[in-house]
């Protein structure tokens, strides 16, 4: 008798990522031209806020996901690293946390490409900035786009995100370069001494925008959620990890600088602060035309960082309901396209949601901002799982020792590894959790926000304990 086809064979995801493909992925995803903004708005002292994230956060993740990843390269990439840590319920927190910080964080996202792509003819439609007909329906094209391309398979998702951090890439050498020849000409709109560039780490807002710093910093292990995706991945994974992480920093750096010559730290914008520094070099520089192009970019980078985002974030879901946590249908793959369709689906008709309520009435976005306010701390807490279980994972020894990537030095330097990344990722969640100077009532802001991400957490905790039960 013959054996049976390979066709009656359940579908499976599809290796689609090289090299290329995950530094690329990994570079939409991390860099956001935002965050450059936020850091921007402390002046010249964000600078070395960078480089303290660098060396204290972003050094020890890359390290980190490095050796995890070479340990245990499957789908799920943190979510299965604390799994075998720490335990299923600990697995399930980390990976519901992270997921549900991203369906937050995806609204915000697309109401900034929004926001950026008024700037592409030149500012004839700014006055749509503030409209919520025009947010809402460009805002829902472009989370519905990047849904239906991953829907359709990995293989052409990913050219969304190769396309975003190539735009990304494009709009920051133009900053760099913009901002060179801005200071030759006219000097710099912003000061630089040794007084403003030492952080006050007496103040809140330092605090508070060194959590943020770090937060913009994490993705690295957004990739690695996709390990069955991955082509060789204990070949490939060190490789596009330590280029991102280089490349990552860079940009940060030098385009903060880049941003502080062209405006004072006063005049940045947290959302307008980029293309606003683009079109001021464009002007100086006597070539308007520019300042469009370069905001068109920054519109092509944030799409392709939400393709990012919504590719990664969606397998999460889809092991949730592999694993009876969440509806088993969540776990169901295309059988044509090889993707997460259900999860995938599912993942866009909440973010729609949230989305509505950011645009909503002024008390519907009160609320939408709390939401926004927990995303750092949900965001973080799976960053502590994923630090803590290096040294637990490694004293186990899962995954043997021969042919891994493994963080040189032996124990002593993973341990330091873990405990630098595990220390500077809990400060950011703790500073998170102060409220902004001058709130009218700080208490009820912790409350809110503690309260509202516990809330989150139980919820998961329910989903997590019934699915067991069944």
């Amino acid at each position: 008798m013959s054996a049976r086809p390979d066709s009656a064979a359940p579908p499976r995801l599809h290796r689609a990522l090289g090299t290329l493909d995950l530094v690329l992925m990994n570079l939409a995803a991390i860099i956001g031209l935002r965050w450059i903004s936020v850091a921007a708005q402390l002046g010249p002292s964000s600078l070395i806020l960078w480089v303290l994230a660098a060396l204290t956060f972003l050094i020890p993740s890359a390290l980190t996901v490095v050796e995890l990843g070479s340990r245990m390269p499957g789908e799920g990439g943190f979510y299965l690293w604390s799994k075998a840590a720490f335990g299923e319920m600990h697995g399930f927190i980390a990976g519901w946390s992270y997921w549900i910080s991203n369906l937050v964080f995806f609204p915000s996202l697309l109401l900034y490409a929004a926001g950026v792509i008024l700037y592409v003819p030149g500012g004839h439609w700014l006055a749509l900035r503030d409209n919520g007909s025009y947010n809402t329906v460009m805002s829902m094209a472009i989370l519905w786009l990047a849904t239906l391309l991953n829907i359709v398979g990995l293989e052409r998702a990913k050219w969304l995100q190769n396309l975003g951090a190539i735009a990304t890439w494009c709009a920051g050498a133009f900053m760099l370069v913009g901002g060179f020849i801005a200071f030759q000409r006219f000097g710099s709109a912003t000061i630089f001494a040794s007084t403003t560039l030492v952080p006050d780490l007496a103040k809140r807002d330092t605090l508070i925008g060194f959590a943020t710093i770090a937060l913009g910093c994490s993705g690295l292990e957004l990739g690695l959620i996709l390990g069955d995706e991955i082509k060789e991945p204990r070949r490939t994974v060190p490789r596009a990890v330590f280029i991102s992480g280089a490349l990552v920093a860079l940009i940060y750096i030098a385009g903060t600088a880049s941003l502080l010559v062209a405006l004072p730290a006063a005049q940045v914008n947290s959302i307008s602060g980029i293309p606003q520094a683009l079109a001021a070099i464009a002007g100086r520089l006597g070539e308007p035309l520019l300042g469009n192009a370069a905001a068109l970019f920054v519109a092509i980078g944030a799409t392709g960082a939400l393709g990012a985002w919504i590719t990664g974030t969606a397998r999460l879901p889809f092991l949730f309901g592999i694993d009876r946590y969440l509806p088993r249908s969540l776990g169901a793959v295309h059988p044509r396209f090889g993707s997460p369709y259900a999860a995938l689906v599912m993942q866009g008709v909440l973010s729609s949601l949230v989305l509505l309520c950011a645009v909503a009435g002024s008390a519907i976005r009160e609320a939408y901002q709390v939401l926004v306010d927990m995303t750092v701390i949900l965001a973080l807490m799976p960053l502590l799982y994923m630090f803590a279980a290096l040294p637990v994972l490694r004293l186990r020894r899962i995954g043997g020792e021969a042919g891994l990537t493994l963080i040189p030095g032996g124990p002593i330097v993973a341990w330091l590894v873990a405990l630098s990344g595990f220390a500077v990722t809990l400060a950011a969640v703790l500073f998170a959790m102060l409220p902004p100077e001058g709130a009218a009532h700080p208490m009820r802001f912790v409350l809110k926000v503690v309260g509202g991400t516990i809330g989150l957490m139980a919820v998961g905790l329910a989903c997590f304990f019934r699915g067991r039960k069944s």
